[in-house]
C-alpha cells in the first residue's frame, strides 16, 4: 500500500554530504563573508599580534634560618620543619602578585600600557593610571607553584621580547626586597644598638653604686664576710659553753678543796720512838758498880750494920730505884712534818682558784667577743642582702648588655646577608628575552583556517536554520500538510512553489 504523500513525517531523516554541501552552496556568501573574516584575523595575528613570553622561576628554600627576636641570649631555631609547605608556596605567590610589587613594576618599566577606552579617562591623574595599569599588569601576569617542586613559575607575554624581560626582571628585584622586608622588618639592627647602648649606662650606673657601697660599707665580700663571722660566732659560742662547764666544774672544786683544807691538820706524825737513856742508865749502873765496890770494901773493913755501911747500902738502893724507875719510864721521841694531804690539797685549792679567776675572765671576754661577733654578722647580713641587690643587679645589667652586644651583631650580619642577597629564596630561572614568539605564525595561520572553515560552516548552518522560506517540495509537505501539484526553478534566489 503506498504511503499517503500529504502525511506528515514523524522523524527526520540523517542529511546526508550532498545536503550539507547544498547548504553550505545556498549560505556561500555568509560563509565566504565569516571564512575571510576569520582567517584575516588570524593573518593579522600571525604579522602583527605574536607575543613573546618571557619565564622566570623561583625557588622556595631554608638555606637561612634567622633566630626570632627574644629575650634570651640564644633563641632557639625552628629546626622542626625544614620542608617547605604549600601555605608557605602560596604565601609567596600572594606576595609576588602583592599591589605594591606591581605598582612598582609599573613605575620602573611602564608595563600595563592603556586599554581601549583610555580616551575616556583622559581625567585620571598618575595615581589612577598607575592603578589601573597595575591591575592590567596583574591580570597578564601567571604565577602558580609547580606541582611537587618548591619552583614557582612566573610568565609575562608582551609584543616586545625585551619587555617582557624587563618586567620579570624587575618583578623579581621588588619581590626579592619585598621578601627581605616582610619576612625581616627593617630597623632590628638599629633597636639592639638603641637597646646596647642603654643596657651598658644601666651597667655602669650598677658598677658605680656597687663601689660606691663598697667603699662606704667597707664589704668587699659581705656574704663571704658574714659566713665567715657566724663560723667564727659559732666557734666562740662553742668556746663560751666549754668555759662555762670549766667554770662550774672549776667552782665546784674549789669549794670541795677548801672542806677538804678545813677537815685535814697542816701537820703529821712522822715518826714515834720510845728508847732508854742510856747515858743516864750508863752513870746510874755506873755509880752502882762502885756503890757495890765501895759497900764490898766497907765490908772488909766493917760490919754490915756499920754506918757507914748502911750508907752505902742506901746509896746502892736509891742507885738502882732510879735505874728501875728509868727503866721503866723510857725516853719517848716524836718526829712531826708538814701533812702531804694538806699540802696538796692547798696546793689543788690555790691552782682551782687561779684557774677560776682564769675561767671568769675567760668566760667574760669569750661573752663579749660572743656579742661583738653577732653585732658585725647582724650588720654583714644586713651588708651582704643590699649588696647581693647590687650584685644582681649589676649582673642582670652585664647579661642585658652582652646579650644586646650578641643580639646586634647577629643583626649586623643578617643585614649584610641581606645585602648580599642571602634569603629563603631564590632566583632558579632568570628571564631571558625570548627568540620566538608564543605561536609560530604558521601554527597560527593553520589554527585560523580550521578556525575559519568551522566559523563559516557554523555560520551558513545557522542562517540556513533560521532562514523560514522554504527550500524544496518536502518543507512543503512537512509543514504545509498539503500536497504539491509542480515546482519551478529558483527565481532571482527564491524557489517558487
Amino acid at each position: 500500500m503506498d504511503q499517503d504523500p500529504t502525511h506528515p513525517r514523524m522523524q527526520e531523516p540523517v542529511p546526508t554530504l550532498r545536503e550539507l554541501a547544498a547548504v553550505l552552496f545556498r549560505r556561500r556568501r555568509v560563509f565566504v563573508c565569516v571564512f575571510g573574516l576569520v582567517l584575516g584575523a588570524a593573518v593579522l595575528y600571525a604579522l602583527f599580534g605574536a607575543k613573546y613570553q618571557a619565564n622566570l622561576k623561583v625557588l622556595v628554600r631554608r638555606g637561612r634560618a634567622d633566630a626570632p627576636v627574644s629575650a634570651g641570649e640564644n633563641a632557639p631555631l625552628d629546626l622542626t620543619r625544614m620542608a617547605v609547605t604549600e601555605e608557605e608556596l602560596n604565601s609567596e605567590v600572594e606576595l609576588l602578585r602583592g599591589d605594591d610589587i606591581l605598582r612598582g613594576v609599573v613605575k620602573e618599566t611602564g608595563a600595563g600600557g592603556r586599554d581601549w577606552l583610555h580616551f575616556l579617562r583622559l581625567s585620571e591623574g598618575p595615581a589612577e593610571r598607575t592603578e589601573r595599569a597595575a591591575r592590567h599588569l596583574g591580570k597578564k601576569l601567571r604565577i602558580e607553584p609547580l606541582k611537587k617542586t618548591n619552583l614557582i613559575a612566573v610568565s609575562y607575554a608582551a609584543d616586545d621580547p625585551q619587555a617582557a624581560e624587563r618586567v620579570l626582571k624587575s618583578l623579581a628585584n621588588a619581590y626579592l626586597a619585598k621578601h627581605v622586608v616582610v619576612h625581616r622588618p627593617a630597623g632590628e639592627s638599629r633597636f639592639f644598638e638603641q637597646q646596647m647602648a642603654e643596657s651598658g649606662r644601666q651597667l655602669e650606673e650598677s658598677e658605680r653604686r656597687l663601689l660606691a657601697f663598697t667603699q662606704q660599707h667597707g664589704a668587699v665580700a659581705a656574704g663571704l664576710e658574714r659566713d665567715l663571722t657566724l663560723q667564727k660566732l659559732s666557734e666562740v659560742d662553742a668556746s663560751e659553753r666549754r668555759t662555762r662547764i670549766e667554770l662550774a666544774e672549776t667552782e665546784q672544786r674549789v669549794s670541795a678543796l677548801e672542806d677538804l683544807v678545813g677537815a685535814l691538820p697542816e701537820r703529821t706524825t712522822t715518826q714515834v720512838r720510845t728508847a732508854d737513856n742510856p747515858e743516864l742508865l750508863k752513870v746510874l749502873k755506873s755509880n752502882l758498880l762502885e756503890l757495890e765496890l765501895k759497900r764490898t770494901q766497907l765490908l772488909t773493913k766493917f760490919e754490915p750494920n756499920h754506918r757507914l755501911v748502911k750508907e752505902v747500902d742506901e746509896q746502892i738502893g736509891q742507885t738502882q730505884s732510879a735505874i728501875a724507875a728509868e727503866e721503866k719510864s723510857p725516853v719517848h721521841d716524836e718526829t712531826t712534818d708538814k701533812n702531804a694531804h694538806f699540802e696538796w690539797a692547798q696546793a689543788e685549792l690555790q691552782r682551782a682558784r687561779v684557774d677560776l679567776k682564769g675561767l671568769q675572765a675567760r668566760a667574760s671576754a669569750t661573752s663579749q667577743q660572743k656579742h661583738a661577733y653577732q653585732a658585725t654578722a647582724m650588720r654583714l647580713g644586713e651588708d651582704a642582702i643590699a649588696q647581693d641587690d647590687l650584685v644582681s643587679s649589676e649582673k642582670a645589667a652585664l647579661d642585658n648588655y652582652l646579650l644586646y652586644v650578641k643580639k646586634q651583631e647577629d643583626a649586623r650580619m643578617n643585614d649584610a646577608m641581606d645585602e648580599t642577597g642571602i634569603v629563603n629564596v631564590a632566583i632558579a630561572e632568570e628571564p631571558m628575552a625570548p627568540a620566538l614568539p608564543v605561536w609560530s605564525p604558521a601554527m597560527v595561520l593553520a589554527v585560523g583556517v580550521v578556525a575559519a572553515l568551522g566559523t563559516g560552516a557554523a555560520a551558513a548552518f545557522t542562517v540556513d536554520y533560521l532562514d523560514p522560506a522554504f527550500r524544496d517540495p518536502d518543507d512543503v509537505i512537512a509543514y504545509l500538510n498539503t500536497p504539491v501539484l509542480a515546482s519551478l526553478p529558483r527565481t532571482q534566489g527564491r524557489l517558487l512553489a
